[in-house]
């Protein structure tokens, strides 16, 4: 019988049975030859090349516990880590994972943890091939993803040009629309502001646009995690143009608008400059026909920097030192 508490805590378990607990809720995609067990795991390489791309979240800085849920932070952690992999061009294959994790916390948080990572893997038919965990006061969670290009050249920032347009595939301003709602302690009496408030705490990137803006010819492209004008100002730089956007041609979805009406905030601030929707940007040849799932909303000419025409737009995004 239960007589103190009743959660059982990772420090119940102890160090090896919480990993043979995780390892057993993650399946093992094709990609994978040798999973969790052995000093490191084994990757097929189809392409004869890796993309590897790393990041990392802190509890009280990228998510809250008492805002997200154990299976909410798997699914954003994997997500934006997938999505730079895409945003080169590729295919995910496998994600490594570091894990620090508090003594006292409940294993129900982890094991949603570990299937939101396997949820969102399996969007793009990639696995956890491995890792290794810790003891920390907060959680932290660092994850390093693997992908593959499929013989298309990797995309690179620096390859935009003057004459070419500007597109995005994927959603703008749920996060910040979301994050600003709970901030604000706002009851999400509404569909449209609970879908706000879900796409701040799981992202939807568009993972299969990236390797289709690669084979339309795509010169330059990145995904979209501390905002739009920031993150295209990433790509401005490294290729020695000016991006010039229209912000006529942004569709302002229906669940940010009503975030913004619920706050009295204009909502193509949160469009252009709110972070980790991790949609797509990418830049195209003018005569490149797009499929629907891209948006053009500006041109690159020459110059430098980023402008939104007809605008002032005091913020340009998230900085982590800010």
């Amino acid at each position: 019988m239960c007589v103190r508490r009743c959660v059982i805590t990772v420090g119940d378990l102890g160090e090896f049975g919480v990993i043979n607990r995780i390892t057993a809720r993650l399946p093992q995609g094709a990609a994978v030859m040798l999973g969790p067990g052995d000093d490191a795991a084994v990757i097929g390489v189809p392409d004869g090349r890796v993309v590897v791309s790393t990041d990392l979240l802190l509890e009280g800085r990228h998510f809250r516990r008492d805002w997200s849920s154990g299976h909410d932070v798997g699914r954003k952690a994997a997500a934006q880590n997938l999505a730079d992999v895409a945003a080169m061009g590729a295919v995910p294959t496998a994600l490594v994972v570091g894990l620090g994790i508090p003594a006292d916390l409940p294993l129900t948080w982890l094991d949603a943890l570990a299937d939101g990572f396997a949820e969102e893997c399996a969007i793009v038919g990639a696995s956890v091939a491995g890792g290794d965990i810790t003891r920390c006061d907060l959680v932290v969670i660092g994850v390093t993803a693997l992908g593959d290009l499929g013989g298309r050249a990797p995309v690179k920032r620096s390859g935009a040009r003057p004459g070419q347009v500007v597109a995005v595939a994927g959603r703008l301003g749920y996060s910040a629309a979301g994050w600003a709602l709970l901030e604000a302690g706002v009851p999400l009496g509404s569909s449209a502001l609970q879908e706000a408030v879900a796409g701040h705490r799981r992202p939807c990137p568009p993972y299969a646009m990236g390797p289709v803006a690669a084979e339309l010819g795509a010169s330059a492209m990145l995904d979209v995690s501390d905002g739009l004008l920031q993150d295209l100002g990433h790509i401005a730089a490294a290729s020695g143009v000016r991006v010039e956007l229209d912000p006529q041609a942004f569709a302002v979805a229906e669940p940010v608008a009503a975030a913004a009406k619920e706050l009295g905030t204009d909502p193509l601030e949160w469009v252009l400059t709110g972070g980790e929707d991790h949609a797509l940007a990418a830049v195209f040849p003018a005569d490149v026909r797009l499929p629907p799932s891209w948006q053009v909303v500006g041109r690159v000419v020459e110059g430098e920097g980023v402008l939104v025409y007809g605008r002032e737009i005091g913020r340009t995004g998230w900085d982590h030192f800010g």
